[in-house]
């Protein structure tokens, strides 16, 4: 487990992964919170399954829970740089559900409702999840503490 731990926290990265980290955390708890908590002028737990089931996302209610969840603890947990690469792969593989289930058909551009913006994201949760919390992040703090 020690062995485990050590290799999902130790980052060779400088302090740049900071730059990322911050930014992508905050989007993703925004959005998770608008899911969960109805936050930002959002519909909720209750809103957000409704939409999901939809569009074919069923159960809705657990896929919002998941969805909401996996957003808003994700970048809370890339936001404090603590088990950021399991964090970014799970926003990650968010990203991809979002990106073929709701914004593919719709092209590129944002200005449609395109995948634009979840692209991004998902290229940002990507970089996190290989390059690691870099320098000052909870992950580097516990892999200098198991050293």
């Amino acid at each position: 487990m020690k062995t485990l731990l050590k290799t999902v926290t130790t980052s060779h990265a400088s302090y740049s992964a900071l730059s990322l980290r911050i930014p992508i955390g905050i989007i993703f708890m925004a959005h998770g919170a608008q899911k969960l908590f109805a936050w930002f002028g959002a519909y909720g737990l209750e809103g957000t399954a409704g939409w999901m089931e939809s569009i074919g996302l069923a159960p809705g209610f657990l896929m919002a829970v998941l969805a909401g969840s996996g957003e808003f603890f994700g970048g809370l947990f890339i936001l404090l740089g603590l088990l950021t690469r399991p964090a970014a792969a799970v926003l990650a593989i968010t990203m991809i559900v979002a990106i073929f289930s709701v914004h593919f058909s719709n092209g590129l551009f944002m200005s449609n409702n395109g995948y634009e913006f979840a692209l991004a994201l998902l290229a940002a949760s990507v970089s996190v999840a290989i390059s690691g919390s870099g320098k000052l992040s909870l992950d580097n703090y516990l892999a200098k503490k198991l050293a």
